[in-house]
């Protein structure tokens, strides 16, 4: 009983805020995205492992390139151990009606009509001069911190962290590449 009252009380003081959990944020797209602004190359400060990136230990970028039919060109690239550079060419779409929701594809465009070739791709947080950039999913399986330097500072790679765990992501198992924090 006595340990119930010390909660409770903590709870109510200005300093025992802190204590209490904060509220979940919603797993879902940002409501508006620019795909001009989000073009351009963007450099992984984080993700969560991946068997396509099991090979990827440094310069991780992103680069996309919006086309004129609306669709978005996507050319992901990376350093190997042993300094080799790997690149993957994929394709975009917007999903209709959901500004901060795309659909990515790395297979063949003759396999673009088969649903399962195409990926969730949310943008769930964007930095309002579009300096940096969250993208995850529905299912929660896959997170990349993006931003358009090489490096972060540390304190808004925390803040973002800590965001997405907030949404249900296990953040705990983030890999980030070689000095991408300052």
């Amino acid at each position: 009983m006595f340990r119930s009252c010390m909660i409770a009380l903590c709870l109510l003081l200005p300093g025992g805020m802190a204590m209490a959990q904060p509220a979940t944020l919603p797993n879902q797209a940002v409501s508006t995205l620019n795909l001009e602004r989000y073009s351009g190359q963007w450099h992984e400060i984080a993700h969560l492992p991946m068997f396509f990136q099991r090979k990827c230990v440094a310069n991780i970028t992103a680069t996309y390139t919006l086309r004129d039919d609306g669709q978005v060109d996507v050319r992901n690239a990376c350093d190997q151990a042993d300094g080799e550079r790997i690149v993957s060419q994929g394709r975009a779409r917007r999903v209709p009606d959901q500004p901060g929701q795309l659909e990515v594809r790395f297979a063949p465009a003759w396999l673009s009509w088969l649903p399962m070739t195409w990926a969730d791709y949310w943008v769930i947080e964007i930095d309002p001069d579009y300096q940096w950039a969250v993208v995850g999913g529905p299912s929660r399986d896959y997170l990349w911190v993006l931003s358009r330097t090489p490096q972060m500072a540390r304190a808004d790679f925390e803040a973002i962290r800590q965001r997405a765990a907030q949404r249900g992501y296990p953040v705990a198992r983030l890999v980030l590449p070689r000095d991408v924090l300052r």
